[in-house]
């Protein structure tokens, strides 16, 4: 359910509505917009690269996840209302809205995976995860369904962009407030803390470091965390400018694209879950070669794409391999993380993916500011990211990653 709620936020706002919006209307299509827009992005996941391991540390010794969890949510739902302040030219209060907003939504992102391997037994992680994965896509879906619907009066009214974009922040914001209450109210934490250790980040921070200097002990996982921030850079591309690049690239319009988003959504959703049951039979390895091959076929298709009918099946393309890569990513890194270091590794999870968001997308930004506005060949360049996934993902041995976590039994907070 909290992938549910959570999804509204990253689907209007990151991937649909207010990223198109911040560029047009906001930054009034200046030749930077769309590099200021990535930079406002990369400044959010760079704080999260710096916090959340730590904070993934400290809920393992802690048994926090849930408390931290609370506290990210409430704030994310805050400061995503607070987006509807946010008109023509209000470039620095979207940034900063922005930046704080998405820094809560992430590390809420990574402490609700930490919750995976409690859930779910080892064989079974990629089915929980594409689960979760799925019903998350719904809640997209009922958040653009939602805001479509808005969008659609409003547009009959004869209302602006600068007047209806701002409701549909309010619409996501409520929706994930709403959605998020079954999660705090039936979720049981399964950790206990450990009473020995001073409440504190210095533990923390002491385990981090323990992690990162040990790291050669989990070496498939370590090949696969470079592995996945490669990759996930292209696919951040995708989440982060899907909606910039059917505007500016295809020339769709805001109800347009909310359309494309809103199915794509749907085929997301059928990605992630039908492909976590085939990952438990066919191996965490060949799934994720599967759907990086995939991306490349969705790169190379929207990149050729000169209409409408080609660009929507790239897109839907895009939705498969979304769910599917995004599903297979969580679950293998389950499956090699030792039960004592979930939150942490996952932590870990985090930092990659944040690195990756601030990588790929701020390289399209740049290609695109280079090239004078040339979105087409920014979206060319994305595909170096999965080709370098595939060269990364040749020597992550998953037995020998999976036996070597089974043999892990030091306690939480040991350093």
């Amino acid at each position: 359910m909290f992938d549910f709620a959570n999804s509204g936020y990253t689907t209007l706002v990151i991937t649909a509505i207010f990223n198109a919006y911040f560029v047009s209307v906001v930054a009034g299509n200046a030749t930077w917009s769309t590099l200021a827009w990535t930079g406002t992005l990369s400044v959010s996941y760079a704080l999260v690269m710096l916090v959340g391991p730590v904070l993934g540390a400290y809920a393992d010794i802690h048994a926090r996840k849930k408390l931290l969890l609370l506290i990210t949510t409430v704030g994310c739902v805050l400061f995503t209302a607070g987006l509807a302040l946010v008109g023509p030219g209000d470039i620095w209060l979207a940034a900063v809205l922005v930046v704080v907003s998405n820094f809560f939504f992430s590390a809420g992102e990574n402490l609700i995976a930490a919750f995976l391997p409690e859930l779910a037994r080892g064989r079974s992680l990629g089915k929980v995860s594409g689960w979760g994965w799925g019903l998350g896509y719904i809640g997209g879906i009922v958040s653009l369904a939602c805001s479509l619907a808005y969008v659609t009066w409003a547009q009959g009214k004869g209302l602006g962009a600068s007047q209806y974009v701002p409701v549909t922040m309010l619409i996501t914001a409520v929706l994930f407030a709403l959605a998020s209450l079954p999660t705090f109210l039936l979720l049981r934490e399964r950790a206990t803390p450990n009473a020995s250790v001073s409440v504190g980040l210095t533990q923390a921070f002491q385990r981090l470091a323990a992690t990162l200097i040990h790291v050669r002990h989990y070496k498939d996982l370590a090949w696969f965390f470079l592995c996945l921030t490669v990759y996930q850079a292209g696919v951040q591309v995708v989440i982060t400018l899907a909606a910039i690049y059917a505007q500016q690239a295809m020339g769709f319009t805001t109800r347009d694209t909310i359309e494309l988003i809103l199915v794509v959504n749907f085929t997301a959703a059928l990605g992630a879950s039908l492909f976590g049951h085939v990952q438990d039979r066919i191996g965490h390895r060949l799934a994720i070669t599967l759907t990086l091959v995939g991306w490349l076929a969705m790169v190379l298709l929207a990149w050729l794409a000169r209409d409408r009918t080609t660009f929507w099946l790239a897109a839907q393309l895009a939705g498969l391999c979304l769910g599917s890569s995004q599903s297979a990513g969580r679950a293998l890194v389950g499956y090699l993380s030792p039960a004592a270091r979930r939150a942490e590794f996952f932590g870990l999870w985090g930092f990659a993916v944040k690195l990756s968001s601030i990588i790929g997308p701020l390289s399209y930004g740049l290609v695109n500011w280079i090239s004078g506005g040339d979105h087409r060949l920014a979206m060319l360049f994305t595909g170096v990211f999965f080709l370098g996934g595939l060269a990364l993902l040749i020597p992550v041995n998953v037995r020998r990653g999976r036996r070597r976590a089974l043999r892990v039994t030091q306690p939480a907070n040991a350093v």
